[in-house]
């Protein structure tokens, strides 16, 4: 699913404009994106967390001069889907 789609079936479940569903999507993403930056969880309860993980120093590979690097610590942003979540996934 797309960015336009999926502003097209908020508008369409929560019966308002796609100007308005994607000024909501903008905002909850916005909302999330600053949320981790400050290095916070955003817990949703149904859907999931996101939140900030911490990857260590590991040696890498350059795969074009084969040459070994070191490459350095850094956060990424993680998601854990949610109780409720995974089991609309396996039914």
């Amino acid at each position: 699913m797309t960015k336009t789609e999926l502003i097209n079936s908020i508008a369409d479940k929560a019966n308002c404009t796609k100007k308005d569903a994607a000024s909501a999507l903008e905002a909850t993403v916005a909302a999330i994106q600053e949320a981790l930056e400050g290095g916070e969880k955003v817990s949703i309860t149904g859907f999931g967390t996101f939140e900030v993980r911490e990857r260590g120093e590991k040696t890498c590979i350059n795969p074009k001069t084969k040459a070994k690097m070191v490459c350095p610590p850094c956060k990424a942003p993680a998601f854990k889907a949610g109780r409720a979540l995974k089991e609309a996934v396996n039914k």
